[in-house]
């Protein structure tokens, strides 16, 4: 990345719902951007979802059972939730309302139907998605990851081509091409000094 990753917030901080297909590396686009050290808040969603073997408690997600899931629902302590392929995912708010607090930027990675969902909610928000450069490459990667039956695969990529025509509720797209999550993470953040700069932004309310 760039020498351009912000060293420090100055005025509003931003929260950037970063949203897309299945398999078109938002976890690698994130942890690129991780690997900038800029004083940015990456939000870890809590889910129902059986934990991968790469996967690391409390850093790719928060993982809980469905009835503590259900608890947390009824506790009013999740900002959007959803079930997805038959999963439970949510964001806690307090990992957002407390970063905001503090003057980071946040970082809030989440399925379509979650955006949609936050978009209502927190309409100042910065709305990205991030797209394959073609669905026939977005399938290539999904098989290349290989964490998904035949039957679960057509699934992802038929819901993927439905979400594929959400693209333009976004503010930005952001196109992440294979091998290139440099230029897709500076993609991001030029993004975000666009939106730094407009007159008026307002402090987001939760």
């Amino acid at each position: 990345m760039s020498g351009s990753a912000r060293q420090e917030t100055d005025g509003v901080p931003l929260l950037v719902v970063l949203s897309g297909p299945s398999g078109v590396g938002k976890d690698a686009v994130l942890q690129q951007m991780r690997s900038s050290n800029a004083p940015y808040h990456f939000t870890v969603t809590a889910t129902t979802r059986t934990q991968r073997d790469n996967e690391t408690e409390g850093v790719d997600y928060i993982f809980v059972s469905r009835d503590d899931f259900r608890d947390m629902i009824a506790d009013d302590e999740l900002l959007e939730w959803a079930e997805v392929y038959g999963n439970l995912y949510g964001v806690p708010k307090t990992q957002v309302t407390e970063a905001l607090q503090r003057g980071q930027d946040v970082f809030l990675k989440i399925d379509v139907q979650g955006a949609d969902n936050i978009r209502r909610q927190v309409p100042g928000a910065v709305y990205v998605f991030l797209a394959p450069p073609s669905m026939d490459e977005l399938e290539s990667r999904l098989n290349r990851r290989m964490t998904e039956s035949a039957d679960a695969l057509k699934l992802r990529l038929e819901t993927a081509s439905n979400e594929m025509q959400e693209a333009a509720k976004f503010d930005h797209v952001v196109v992440n091409h294979q091998g290139k999550l440099d230029e897709t993470a500076e993609q991001i953040e030029s993004v975000m000094e666009r939106e730094r700069s407009r007159t008026g932004r307002k402090k987001i309310v939760i």
